[in-house]
């Protein structure tokens, strides 16, 4: 099959990787020159948000599927009038492009979300404090959300179409991958526990599986059936969930793709969520996905004050110790807070896989070389 790609970066690039042990040919589209995917796919530079781009990149492939979601919708519409497999459905891109949209959809098909307000400018904002803004469209990785908690930050709001939504008084940060083939088959990994960097709101560590009790894990069971139904496509979706302090759990977000949150299953889990993607491309049997006791993924990201040609500190340190992977995503230049690759921890126990997550931690760091 030909199979064409929406977006060059790292989550293609593993797709990619990890598909290479079967037969079919890889197409990716990018802006970027030197994007991650440039050297093991059929390469083409372009904007994956321009309508003529996409539809042209599209035509003649099998299927088209994105690994961002900041992409042209129109034109997968008219790829699929014109025969060429869309998954996700456009439909469900679109909805989960706009968060405003993505609200009104978790509203309408009972999936529990914070409390909002929708606006169109700063005018209309009117929803007690504290609450969070978040940007309705091309907000990602921590950007285009902000807390507003005072008086004082209502000067701060930005004058865009937004949605306000309560602040939850969160416990824990939590993502389920849920994957949907044609057949209707579906597949969920086990939850994960996303612990953030309160500096560039970006994960830092993810354990799996997520210490959560059964009253908790039966709620985010219920959250999976009700978005299966409603989101009606094939598929695999990163549910991104907040557990409050009363034992409720909240959906934050969808992404409709392969999620940061599933990295860790690359090694700890019987099949990988760039598997279980690949086998929803191809209309496949879904595969296992049972974990491998505990596992728990590390963030490499740019450090302060160091941009320009990518140089790793420490890794010699890093691939010396046990049950350790390092994936790096071909990015040559570095920048603070660029995702640069990660690195995947097994463990027998919880207590062990977060001593391991921090000592590995401590030995690493993204730094330019000039």
């Amino acid at each position: 099959m030909k199979i064409g790609i929406l977006g060059g970066g790292q989550l293609g690039r593993m797709l990619i990787q990890e598909a290479l042990k079967y037969d079919d040919e890889w197409f990716t589209l990018d802006p970027a020159k030197d994007a991650p995917c440039h050297a093991i796919s059929n390469f083409t530079e372009g904007n994956f948000d321009d309508f003529d781009t996409v539809l042209n990149f599209g035509k003649g492939k099998d299927v088209v599927s994105i690994e961002i979601e900041h992409v042209n919708v129109d034109a997968l519409y008219e790829l699929r009038e014109c025969g060429v497999k869309v998954i996700p459905s456009p439909e469900i891109i679109q909805i989960i492009q706009q968060k405003i949209l993505q609200k009104e959809f978790y509203l309408k098909h009972d999936i529990p979300s914070p409390e909002f307000q929708i606006i169109q400018n700063t005018s209309e904002a009117n929803f007690p404090l504290p609450f969070v803004q978040k940007m309705n469209a091309g907000g990602y990785d921590g950007k285009g959300v902000q807390v507003i908690r005072t008086e004082e930050d209502l000067k701060k709001l930005w004058n865009v179409p937004s949605v306000l939504e309560s602040l939850v008084d969160i416990e824990k940060e939590l993502s389920v991958i849920v994957a949907i083939n044609e057949n209707g088959e579906t597949k969920t990994f086990p939850v994960t526990e996303m612990v953030a960097d309160p500096k560039l709101n970006l994960l830092d560590f993810n354990i799996c599986p997520a210490h959560i009790s059964e009253h908790v894990e039966q709620q985010i069971q219920q959250i999976v059936k009700k978005f299966i139904k409603a989101a009606n496509s094939p598929g695999l979706f990163a549910i991104e969930l907040f557990l409050d302090k009363k034992d409720e759990v909240w959906v934050n977000e969808t992404a409709p793709r392969l999620h940061n949150s599933g990295h860790q299953t690359q090694e700890g889990n019987t099949n990988s969520q760039f598997e279980q993607l690949y086998r929803v491309l191809k209309n496949l049997p879904l595969a296992d996905t049972d974990a491998f006791g505990f596992s728990g993924m590390l963030n490499l990201v740019g450090e302060e004050n160091f941009s320009g040609k990518v140089k790793y500190e420490g890794l010699d340190e890093v691939l010396k110790l046990p049950k350790t992977y390092v994936h790096l995503y071909g990015k040559t230049a570095t920048k603070p807070g660029r995702k640069m690759g990660h690195i995947n921890i097994l463990a027998n126990s919880r207590k062990e896989l977060l001593e391991k997550l921090i000592h590995v931690k401590s030995l690493v760091k993204v730094v330019s070389g000039h």
